[in-house]
């Protein structure tokens, strides 16, 4: 059968996961779904001699692209269906889960209002019109910024971010609103049905190759996309070993939560634990969406190498790290067939070690570059303008549109 965008869609529950609480909404087409599996020229772990695939999440869609799609297919489904005119959401100022919430909800027609977490409320250092903000505001989504003293005031935690979802949405409600609440990065036990069918599709999509997986590897931000692989794959008894690494808080913190979606979806009859499901590494380096010179090089020889652009909050710092935690048990991968989740997120570096990496490494610095005899011109007359300095040719030429600075609205 053939379905379009924005089509409602009924939702039948794989046979081996009949015995979860499923959805009664259905879905909405979101997405471009499945999403391409196919095999990945990266460099990374070559020593070992690794052969990658990728599926391509990242290609789910333009404004939705990304994991977020799959799980906002089911909510929104229930915010339509439910009668709500609104949504809300919160996260980062430039959270990917909050532009594609936005996208999504004017796509099925209600409006968006969106917490950022800002490092004050004139934004700090922060840019108006910038990356998943300029987005935001394009969407037409009302923002709302809490600063971050405001943030950690109420906590400083997820059950904080909760408390201050349900602070606008009871103020929206006093207005005569009906808000959708989407708690963040879209984690709850209704979302995790996206990556439960996810997983669902990988099982049929590897029987297809003639080169089974053997490790499944991917970026754990809020914990939804984790819990739904790691459920799914254990029910299905998909044979690859999964491999998360948290970009966010500790691996203990998600292994937690994981536990508590998969109770809540099995009505405490799931014995299981995560652990005994998923390995999770640290992957947060110098913290949340920060980015080290070392992992901004990662990023663009790994983009240069197979053509795959990653993010330096969650793809980029997944695979770097999970490389880094490979070579610490080499004998464990190597050889092995290894499937890298791309679950999206966009390019938007920050302009320091963006700017650091490229242009140190965009050509040979002079002094490694082979001498070449120069050229006699005897008659023609110098092109550069007396006392302007010569630009090397390590440096590339969009240098001085790195360094401009966007105007706030």
């Amino acid at each position: 059968m053939v379905s379009v965008l924005l089509q409602r869609l009924s939702y039948t529950p794989p046979p081996w996961a009949s015995a979860l609480a499923a959805p009664t909404h259905g879905r909405i087409k979101l997405g471009h779904l499945p999403t391409p599996l196919m095999r990945w020229a990266c460099g990374a772990l070559s020593e070992l001699g690794v052969r990658w695939s990728i599926k391509r999440d990242d290609l789910s869609g333009n404004e939705l692209s990304g994991n977020k799609v799959r799980k906002l297919e089911f909510l929104m489904a229930e915010a339509v269906a439910g009668g709500h005119d609104c949504v809300v959401t919160i996260g980062g100022v430039q959270s990917n889960h909050c532009r594609a919430t936005a996208a999504a909800a004017r796509l099925v027609g209600i409006d968006a209002h969106l917490i950022l977490l800002v490092r004050d409320k004139s934004f700090g250092d922060e840019p108006g019109l910038q990356g998943n903000l300029l987005l935001d505001r394009l969407l037409g989504a009302t923002l709302h910024l809490c600063s971050g003293s405001d943030y950690l005031r109420q906590g400083g935690d997820l059950a904080a971010m909760n408390r201050i979802n349900e602070q606008v949405a009871a103020e929206l409600r006093r207005q005569g609103r009906v808000p959708y609440i989407v708690p963040v990065g879209g984690t709850t036990p209704l979302g995790t049905w996206g990556y439960l069918s996810a997983a669902a599709a990988a099982a049929a999509e590897e029987a297809a190759t003639f080169d089974p997986i053997d490790h499944i590897v991917f970026a754990v931000g809020s914990g939804g996309t984790a819990a739904g692989l790691a459920l799914g794959s254990h029910l299905a008894g998909l044979r690859p070993q999964l491999h998360g690494v948290a970009v966010h808080h500790s691996p203990e913190h998600f292994y937690d939560l994981i536990d508590a979606e998969v109770s809540e979806l099995s009505g405490g009859s799931f014995e299981a634990c995560a652990r005994e499901m998923l390995a999770i590494y640290p992957g947060a380096g110098a913290g949340y969406g920060v980015a080290t010179p070392e992992l901004m090089a990662f990023c663009a020889e790994t983009a240069r190498q197979s053509g795959v652009l990653l993010d330096h909050t969650y793809s980029g710092k997944a695979l770097y790290y999970f490389a880094q935690a490979a070579r610490a048990q080499p004998e464990r991968f190597r050889g092995k067939h290894i499937l890298f989740w791309h679950t999206g997120g966009a390019p938007a570096p920050q302009k320091r070690n963006a700017k650091s990496c490229l242009t140190r490494r965009a050509y040979p610095p002079p002094s490694a570059r082979t001498p070449r005899a120069p050229r006699a011109h005897p008659t023609r007359p110098p092109t550069r303008p007396a006392g302007r300095a010569a630009r090397g040719p390590h440096l590339l030429p969009f240098r001085l549109a790195l360094e401009r600075t966007p105007t706030p609205l």
